[in-house]
């Protein structure tokens, strides 16, 4: 993480406030507006990505393919939880709550050969999605600077997928920085996936394997319409940061463990305006979140209880580290 000052709270909040809205910037894109084939089955359309065919989008996204990052179980969640809490405290005498910041990083170009088809992305698309990013995140007063860009040829590593050999090796030989420097790493991902990312909390057992992963061609400009326009990394950054899906937990329990995001019972895909998948619960589901599955060009905003989640999460498992 940059050494440049921070933004902190001059005294840690344990029960940090999680009710008022606070969208980033609504980018320069459309909503998209669309059927939902969840409950007019006659939109359904089959669904072709990287020329992958699926019969529709929403086998494309029951199928695993939108997002590989590992799921967290209620238990766990809230150990979790408890965890962050007790280091928040613990640290309140030492140093505040880090509520912003430059995050130094480390880009891995990761390729079977030279151009573009074998995934060997110029500069120009690397600073487009780091521009993506920061205007995703400036909200929530976090910056992030591109430190290094490296280029690695390798066939293996080149079609990685989550915990595989492949991406150990990978990580062992590329990743730099500590706790608070972000790497990406792209590729052309097996499995049909488009990415995943770490948690946080997985830093202290695991540090090599810290980071985010995406499918190469999700890069602004990319191939992979309509998740081409760098969202994916913003999706998987928010895991990074700490964040869960806006569907965890379905319509019961504690959900995403975000008061401001609306329970969701499966994640949504396209741009379903006006899906209301927990009737019961108050509010929309939240289809314009980064967190959810929607479309890139749907999706544009975090909410305030997101960004006081990313502060504890960041504070607790990654700053100083």
């Amino acid at each position: 993480m940059s050494r440049a000052p921070l933004r902190v709270l001059a005294t840690i909040l344990v029960a940090l406030p999680l009710t008022a809205a606070a969208a980033g910037p609504e980018r320069d894109r459309p909503v998209v507006a669309a059927l939902d084939p969840e409950r007019d089955p006659s939109t359904a359309a089959p669904f072709i990505l990287e020329g992958q065919s699926w019969v529709s989008q929403k086998e494309f996204i029951e199928s695993g393919g939108r997002c590989s990052t590992r799921p967290v179980d209620e238990e766990e969640a809230l150990l979790i939880e408890e965890e962050v809490q007790s280091l928040l405290t613990e640290r309140g005498g030492r140093w505040a709550l880090v509520t912003g910041g430059t995050v130094n990083v480390y880009v891995h170009v990761i390729n079977k050969g030279s151009g573009i088809a074998n995934g060997d992305v110029p500069d120009s698309q690397v600073a487009a999605q780091i521009s993506v990013l920061n205007a995703a995140y400036t909200a929530s007063g976090w910056h992030f600077n591109v430190v290094s860009t490296d280029r690695t040829t390798n066939a293996t590593w080149y079609t990685m997928t989550p915990g595989s050999m492949a991406e150990r090796n990978a990580k062992a030989a590329l990743r730099r920085g500590t706790a608070d420097d972000l790497n990406i790493y792209t590729a052309n991902i097996g499995q049909n996936l488009l990415g995943w990312a770490t948690f946080p909390s997985d830093y202290k057992r695991s540090p090599l394997n810290d980071g985010v992963v995406v499918l190469y061609s999700s890069l602004p400009g990319g191939s992979a319409a309509p998740y081409n326009l760098g969202d994916t990394a913003t999706h998987e950054v928010g895991h990074w940061m700490g964040l869960y899906h806006t569907f965890q937990g379905g319509c019961n329990g504690k959900g995403d463990y975000v008061n401001d995001t609306a329970a969701e019972k499966s994640p949504a895909f396209g741009c379903p305006n006006g899906r209301d998948s927990c009737p019961n619960k108050p509010g929309q589901d939240p289809i314009t979140n980064f967190m959810d599955y929607t479309d890139d060009a749907c999706m544009f905003e975090f909410t305030a209880g997101q960004d006081a989640r990313m502060d504890a999460q960041f504070t607790a498992y990654r700053f100083g580290k």
